[in-house]
């Protein structure tokens, strides 16, 4: 339920059935250094375009991880509705995380999620920079990924209270490739952002009606993007339209992930991988964020 307390600035209140973890979600988004955030307070800062403007949306966790209570502030003359919908869709507050948990309690990942839960799957802020992303950290160990992200979005885009937003299809699409490899961009990967950001700018490819598109769909659409792979896609699936049930075989994290798991010599093999990914339909989003957070863990 929401609660409006009043005045013009957006200030309210969200309630949610637990579990819900926000402490841990905040974790995985820690490694990047464009987000603003306080660990400690359980605050972060979201940049949302509303009605094509750029305001930023602060979400704080007031409550416990099973009685979890949201506060949601913002500028002012702002479509709270509109707001409340995309912060919906970027933290999973509509989705049952209990019911997916008992879920997957009773398959072989039981031992592995149980101290994940609650942890939500937290989206990116913005489906264009999800894309923008994914296509920047193809082929590239993380650190240096978030840098050349970091960089792109400083150097193209636009900041607004200390908070940094992606630039726009239409800006990319226009700049050159050397303006690109000046940020240490390859020829190819500097190509493929901006071809890609000139079909959306040309509204060839629309990112926002592919919500209502089937994931199949949506791999059709995106697959004949030159620089735009499987594993590009999924990760769009999942960290940019919410997918429940997508299960990337081809990310190392994954791969690593259940061969600690397993216990194995070697990487599991593809086909082994969606053999035991079958008894975690239709949730396999939530089992892969919870193999990748179990890298972490000793």
């Amino acid at each position: 339920m929401y609660v409006k307390k009043g005045g013009v600035r957006m200030d309210k209140e969200l309630l949610l059935e637990g579990p819900y973890n926000f402490f841990q979600g905040l974790k995985r988004l820690a490694i990047d250094p464009i987000i603003v955030m306080n660990m400690e307070e359980q605050m972060l800062k979201v940049p949302i375009q509303v009605e094509g403007k750029n305001e930023v949306v602060e979400v704080s966790q007031l409550g416990t991880v099973e009685n979890p209570k949201f506060r949601i502030t913002g500028g002012d003359s702002i479509d709270e509705a509109i707001v409340m919908k995309r912060l919906t869709e970027i933290f999973h507050w509509d989705i049952p995380l209990q019911k997916i948990y008992e879920h997957l309690d009773k398959t072989e990942l039981s031992s592995l999620i149980q101290p994940f839960r609650g942890t939500p799957f937290i989206c990116d802020f913005s489906m264009y920079g999800c894309l923008m992303k994914t296509i920047i950290h193809q082929q590239l160990n993380m650190t240096f990924a978030y840098r050349l992200t970091e960089r792109f979005i400083k150097a193209f885009g636009a900041e607004k209270n200390g908070v940094w937003f992606y630039p726009s299809p239409d800006k990319v699409s226009k700049l050159m490739v050397d303006d690109l490899r000046e940020l240490q961009f390859s020829q190819r990967k500097a190509e493929y952002v901006i071809d890609t950001s000139k079909l959306i700018s040309e509204g060839l490819l629309d990112l926002e009606k592919m919500r209502e598109a089937s994931n199949d769909e949506v791999m059709e659409q995106l697959l004949p993007i030159r620089g735009v792979g499987r594993w590009t896609v999924e990760c769009f699936l999942m960290f940019g339209l919410g997918r429940l049930d997508l299960f990337p075989v081809q990310d190392i994290g994954i791969q690593n992930g259940l061969k600690k798991y397993y216990k194995l010599d070697k990487k599991p093999s593809h086909e082994d991988m969606l053999e035991w990914a079958e008894a975690w339909k239709p949730y396999r989003t939530y089992a892969s964020l919870y193999i990748w957070e179990s890298i972490e863990v000793d």
